[in-house]
């Protein structure tokens, strides 16, 4: 696994995306019976999902956007790189960072690409995003983040349609002296059977189906997740203590509350966004980082952000981002 620290940008700000249509869990009993909710609810703690009726990651990501460069007071034109992390794009072709990079009015030298990647993605893209700054020099960019899962999921699949919620997030990233970037990513692609959709694609076009085999993830979080934690914490020379913030992909309650845990994590450091969002894949890291500096208790400039993304694939990203607090974290609602 590459573990490895460079400078890195400044987190300017955040918005975050969803729809203004929610749905209850507790609303699904007639369907598949309240004793069996009652115990998804207390287990996952998602009492309810932002679910897009037709809102797609690019219309939502160019809310998003559009709200974070008028509140930072940005010029589209300023703009060097937007890199769009989805597994649900628009179209198969051309990448949703080019239908953004047309709709925000962005200038024709912007990078523009895709990254194919879910619950990892946030971290992936931080540091994608980073390695770019760094070596080409750009000064703002942007990291758009999220998918529509509802759409790639069964409605009488009482396993997974309780879960999984549709937000778009947007990150707004500004090259800054003091910021410093640890990352460590992995993948094992022995784990494609068990997070996974069989249909959608070019071997089988059909209607995508999302499937998930539950009880191997959490074998793969539970053996992966720690340990590289514990490879940023070392190559920091940091203990978890020191850490500001905690920000797990929200995958469910039991498992963030489990990980916290075995690395040594306080309730207090933990950052929570699962009751009223859902697993929202690779949004879920800005979606509860948001939450979480929105909430926090004291008025502090700089923050030790520790951040692990891991899923499908398998894939897995940590981060330690040493930053200052945003200057704009905002939630939005489509119409």
């Amino acid at each position: 696994m590459p573990t490895f620290t460079s400078r890195a940008p400044r987190l300017a700000g955040i918005c975050i995306a969803s729809p203004a249509n929610h749905e209850e869990n507790i609303s699904l009993a007639d369907q598949f019976g309240q004793q069996v909710m009652t115990d998804i609810i207390n287990s996952t703690g998602i009492q309810r999902r932002p679910i897009a009726k037709t809102e797609t990651v690019a219309e939502l990501g160019a809310m998003a956007t559009k709200k974070l460069l008028f509140s930072l007071n940005w010029s589209p034109e300023s703009i060097d790189a937007l890199i769009v992390v989805t597994q649900t794009p628009d179209y198969p072709l051309p990448s949703t960072a080019c239908l953004l990079q047309n709709a925000l009015g962005l200038k024709h030298s912007t990078i523009a690409f895709d990254i194919n990647l879910g619950c990892s993605g946030y971290v992936y893209g931080l540091s994608v995003v980073n390695g770019l700054m760094q070596s080409a020099g750009l000064k703002r960019t942007l990291l758009i983040c999220g998918d529509i899962t509802s759409r790639m999921i069964d409605l009488n699949d009482r396993s997974l349609r309780p879960l999984f919620g549709d937000v778009v997030a947007a990150t707004a990233l500004e090259a800054a002296d003091g910021p410093v970037l640890t990352t460590d990513l992995g993948s094992d692609g022995s784990g494609a059977p068990y997070l996974i959709s069989h249909s959608g694609g070019a071997r089988d076009p059909g209607v995508p189906r999302l499937f998930m085999d539950g009880v191997q993830v959490l074998a793969f979080s539970l053996k992966r997740v720690a340990t590289s934690v514990k490879a940023v914490l070392k190559l920091e020379n940091m203990n978890i203590e020191e850490v500001d913030a905690v920000v797990f992909h929200q995958a469910n309650a039991m498992m963030i509350k489990h990980l916290a845990r075995k690395i040594g994590a306080s309730d207090a450091q933990l950052a929570m966004a699962i009751k009223d969002f859902g697993n929202t894949s690779s949004a879920s890291i800005p979606v509860a980082l948001s939450s979480w500096l929105l909430l926090a208790k004291d008025s502090k400039h700089e923050f030790q952000l520790l951040m692990s993304g891991f899923g499908v694939g398998w894939s897995w990203a940590t981060a330690i981002w040493k930053t200052t607090r945003p200057d704009v974290i905002e939630f939005v609602q489509s119409p």
